[in-house]
């Protein structure tokens, strides 16, 4: 009895020293770092002013601060996120999937109700999307400008069998293909799906980022060599090709989907890589200092010679593209955005002009018909023939 009574209070002590432990260790700047590998900002420490609303709030926010500063937090998200992820089988985060082989994917319910096509895009929503695009279209022909719109598949379009067996699809035609569908039916948008490129492609390579939502660069290079295809005209466009490239496989610590589960130095990522195998031509004037992972908002790339001029309006997967896309262009604008900004291209009088959207987002909204707003914005000042130089 004596010695059942003594492991109570043992336990008890255990128990008590546990919880004791991170707080004492906070209180003294013991490790209180915050959740920097769980790829979101760490909760502030809340300010106090001496009036009801700012005393009412500060309880809460301080919680919040103390649950992503609190000693040795680091270290125990990433023990039960291994513990869960490795032993249990399952992924720690309800935004990131654990598919076959390891892979990582997006698993927030955008990309999952794209994935299951549990909600088809409506007609009232796939006429918003033709009357967007038809009228930015339309528009940049009658200024000698050449308009193309891209959808960038998502990797579980591409990858589908290493998707968990848990999830099924429930629609038969995804949103990119309804949209692709309405738009080849009921309009005259120049409209590139990147679909079967890189369905065929992907038996020779791996094209997407295991820890990743992205594609890397030999995927890149396949969405690049279509879309100079489709351009053809302006300059005479030729893509390079996977000749023009040395690859290489280089062993980094996880991308973003590692990061969201706080894995991302746990994880590790081949990313197999091409490296050109003559310098590049294009250079980038914006920003002063460039950022080599190409995720500025706005990067503007600049390369001698009789070339035509774009502004690309892109999202992450635009980010890959831009040192393919640079060599072809005298001057190529690319604006972290979905949708068309009339001015920046009166601004910019170029002679190519895309917008790439990745799929997933289809289903979720429609374009901002930027054309049929500002009525006023019709005309550009100027010339728009191909630049000899930036």
């Amino acid at each position: 009895m004596k010695l059942h009574r003594m492991l109570e209070r043992l336990i008890i002590a255990l128990f008590v020293l546990v919880l004791a432990v991170p707080f004492v260790a906070t209180v003294v700047g013991i490790d209180t770092s915050g959740p920097a590998e769980e790829n979101r900002e760490s909760a502030p420490f809340p300010t106090l002013e001496f009036i009801r609303y700012s005393v009412a709030r500060w309880p809460g926010e301080f919680s919040r601060y103390f649950a992503d500063h609190f000693a040795f937090r680091s270290h125990l998200v990433r023990w039960q996120a291994r513990f869960r992820l490795r032993v249990l089988r399952t992924s720690p985060s309800p935004d990131v999937i654990l598919g076959h082989d390891d892979w990582l994917f997006y698993g927030t319910s955008v990309a999952m109700d794209d994935y299951s096509v549990s909600s088809p895009v409506s007609e009232e929503d796939l006429d918003a999307w033709r009357d967007a695009l038809q009228h930015t279209q339309d528009w940049l022909e009658a200024q000698g400008v050449t308009y193309l719109f891209v959808i960038a598949p998502d990797k579980h379009v591409i990858y589908p069998e290493l998707m968990p067996n848990s999830i099924r699809r429930i629609g038969a035609v995804s949103h990119a293909d309804q949209l692709v569908r309405h738009l080849r039916d009921h309009s005259s948008v120049s409209v590139l799906d990147l679909h079967d490129p890189l369905e065929a492609a992907k038996a020779l390579d791996r094209l997407y980022h295991r820890t990743d939502t992205h594609w890397n660069d030999r995927g890149a290079l396949v969405a690049y060599q279509e879309i100079v295809k489709r351009l053809g005209s302006p300059g005479e466009m030729r893509p390079l090709l996977r000749s023009d490239f040395e690859p290489r496989q280089i062993t980094v610590p996880g991308m973003d989907l590692a990061a969201m589960l706080g894995l991302q130095r746990v994880l590790r990522e081949d990313d197999l890589r091409l490296v050109p195998r003559a310098p590049r031509k294009a250079r980038v004037v914006e920003p002063a200092i460039p950022d080599p992972s190409w995720t500025g908002a706005r990067i503007v790339t600049e390369r001698p010679g009789v070339l035509p001029r774009a502004v690309v309006f892109r999202d992450s997967f635009g980010s890959a593209l831009i040192p393919f896309l640079s060599e072809h262009f005298s001057r190529a604008v690319y604006l972290w955005q979905n949708d068309i900004d009339t001015e920046v291209i009166s601004a910019e009088r170029p002679n190519v002009v895309i917008q790439e959207w990745v799929g997933r987002r289809i289903g979720l909204t429609t374009p901002y018909d930027a054309v049929a707003a500002a009525p006023g914005s019709r005309q550009f000042q100027g010339t728009l023939a191909p630049s000899t130089g930036p």
